[in-house]
């Protein structure tokens, strides 16, 4: 019972089985379609989500949606105001139950993804500053392609490569400025500083000494992720509210005023204002836009684009009419996590309530879809009551879809590990564990195939093994509470797991950056084994990204990468030597300033590790 993924944060989701006749395949090129269609209206297997008959019935929906959502303000009418939904007052958290025998569900080792990144899923890759394929490495830097020969000595730069608008904008979670490498190709994803548009560039590398841009297109849409299946890219675009000349109002008589030319202002809209689109016209077509029948969830469209770099001109999309960057991919499957809208507006010229202030709705749907080649199908849909903080919270083996989710206003004031399983087209839930952290924060999970790890934070850092070997009876095994918290877990083999993540003192003051080993032989009993800690004030990188993690089975070491400063930043190579029950730390100092971020340890075929820095590319001595 072995781990068959990378990374962790706060984790996964599902492998569900697409029922004979259930659902339709979508995914098909160019813009949609003004005329109406040839066949009766298509409806999706379930009802959560239908799809238009007409292009007019698609924009009526928007439409009418947007009404509901635009006041004298404009959309939301006000201040944006954000809550904390899993926070809540201090409280202990439960305990294992009492004499659980001892658990004989166990981890395994993983490596990173044979790009160089240090994966969610394997066999999915993701998009990253450096790829690497046997003896070539590349590297993106302030829009220069850079081509490395690794096979000697040391680095030798093969080309560099010009690409206009192949940057980020700095945004957490911003895939601009990153590539994938298939076959020969690279694909390459940049974002306007605005976030509104994303540039796609496909790149020969078949002559590394001399790379070709073969295709660039750039797509009125904000990339919030982007997937390697095989030789397939699949880029997820998010469309939010259009950017609309609202008018303000300066008294109670312009407060109606203002309303009604806003309203008008939305009754004006067009496809191309909610859809994305190349050159003004939209990229995906009416008809593959599914439309969520929850009015509620957040108004917009995510899209997924994909391609084979090979013929990168001939794209198919499909599209779920609502805004949301919480996504997941497994290795057949597209799931998306969509929710409401956090902020609301009071039209207080007759002091009605036009939206939802503050929390967001007590529900999450999810939609699922599977992958085949370049299209996809929809085959089921469900939702669980509670949030899902971001892609990590999900994961999918064996046909269940596993979620851990934090309180909402339909929860108690805890966090849950759910499992839902597809039955026709609904997912339904199969199993649940409930009091994890009782007002805590999830800080990360780690998915394996039979087992959840779960660590949550408020003053202590409980960490939750729980037994997901039967879906319909997911049972806790045992909980370690220790202080700080870990906010990557990594596997070291089949009965080690290394946190990183942050010290903290026992009143839950955090103070710096740590490194814990953990033995999870017996997972009634999981212990705690050694600890290092940094310097006060500083950060563990694969806390926010575990990219800038590696592990080194062979070599029983751990790399990963630890700065200190908000400004005058100095960052780290902390290399974790690993002897059973004990680790020893060496700091190698190797970069400044904001390129800290962008600091990468790939491990080479050789059996080299190349160190990325701001400026160079060199290989890295694991011994002092």
């Amino acid at each position: 019972m072995g781990l068959r993924r990378i990374g962790t944060s706060v984790a996964a989701v599902t492998s569900l089985v697409a029922a004979a006749g259930v659902g339709y395949v979508v995914g098909t090129s160019g813009g949609p379609d003004d005329g109406p269609p040839s066949s009766p209206p298509i409806a999706l297997a379930n009802a959560d989500l239908t799809t238009p008959a007409t292009c007019e019935d698609l924009l009526d929906s928007y439409v009418d949606r947007a009404l509901e959502q635009v006041g004298p303000y404009g959309w939301g009418g006000g201040p944006i105001v954000t809550f904390d939904a899993q926070a809540g007052s201090e409280a202990s958290s439960p305990s294992a139950a009492s004499g659980a025998e001892r658990s004989t569900v166990t981890t395994s080792r993983t490596e990173s993804n044979e790009s160089g990144t240090n994966v969610q899923e394997l066999g999915v890759d993701e998009s990253d500053v450096v790829k690497v394929s046997g003896s070539l490495l590349l590297r993106l830097r302030d829009g220069e392609l850079v081509a490395y020969d690794v096979s000697g000595e040391r680095p030798t730069e093969l080309s560099s490569t010009r690409i206009d608008d192949a940057r980020g904008n700095g945004w957490p979670g911003d895939p601009g400025g990153e590539l994938v490498l298939v076959d020969g190709r690279a694909v390459v994803l940049g974002t306007s500083e605005d976030g509104l548009e994303s540039t796609i560039t496909t790149v020969d590398l078949a002559d590394p000494t001399s790379p070709s841009i073969v295709a660039t297109t750039t797509v009125r849409g904000r990339a919030s992720a982007v997937r390697l299946h095989g030789d397939v890219v699949r880029v997820v675009l998010q469309n939010g509210l259009p950017e609309l000349d609202f008018s303000y109002p300066d008294s109670r008589f312009g407060e109606l005023t203002s309303r009604m030319r806003n309203r008008a202002l939305v009754r004006k809209t067009t496809l191309a204002d909610w859809l994305p689109t190349v050159d003004g016209d939209p990229i995906v077509d009416c008809a593959d836009v599914s439309i969520p029948d929850d009015e509620e969830i957040g108004l917009g469209t995510t899209t997924v684009l994909a391609f084979d770099p090979a013929v990168p001109t001939e794209r198919t999309s499909i599209a779920v009419a609502t805004d949301s960057d919480t996504s997941y991919f497994s290795t057949d499957r597209f799931y998306l996590a969509a929710g409401s809208a956090a902020w609301g507006w009071t039209d207080c010229w007759d002091c009605r309530m036009g939206g939802t202030l503050g929390m967001p709705d007590g529900t999450t749907p999810i939609f699922a879809f599977t992958l085949d080649g370049t299209d996809a199908t929809y085959v089921a849909s469900g939702e669980v009551e509670g949030t899902i903080a971001d892609r990590w919270s999900m994961d999918a083996v064996g046909g269940s879809l596993r979620v851990a989710v934090g309180p909402s206003s339909e929860t108690g004031n805890f966090n849950s590990v759910i499992t839902l399983r597809e039955d026709g087209a609904k997912l339904l839930e199969d199993g649940r564990v409930d009091d994890l952290g009782v007002d805590e924060q999830i800080k990360s999970v780690r998915w394996f195939d039979d087992l959840a790890i779960v660590v949550t934070f408020r003053q202590t850092d409980p960490l939750y093994a729980i037994d997901l070997t039967n879906p319909a009876d997911p049972r806790l095994l045992g909980e370690l509470k220790i202080p700080g918290f870990s906010e990557y877990l990594h596997p070291l083999g089949e009965h080690r797991l290394i946190g990183m993540g942050q010290d903290a003192t026992t009143d839950g003051m955090t103070q710096g950056a740590q490194a814990a080993l953990f033995d999870v032989t017996d997972l009634t009993n999981p212990r705690q084994l050694d600890v290092v800690r940094y310097a006060k004030g500083s950060v563990a990188g694969a806390g926010a990204d575990p990219r800038q993690f590696t592990w080194l089975p062979e070599q029983r070491v751990a790399l990963t990468v630890v700065s200190q400063g908000w400004t005058g930043t100095t960052g780290w190579v902390s290399v974790l030597s690993l002897d059973d029950a004990r680790m020893t730390n060496r700091m190698v100092e190797v970069e400044h300033g904001t390129d800290v971020a962008d600091v990468r340890l790939v491990p080479l075929a050789s059996g080299k590790v190349a160190l990325v820095t701001g400026e160079d590319v060199s290989f890295f001595a694991l011994a002092g």
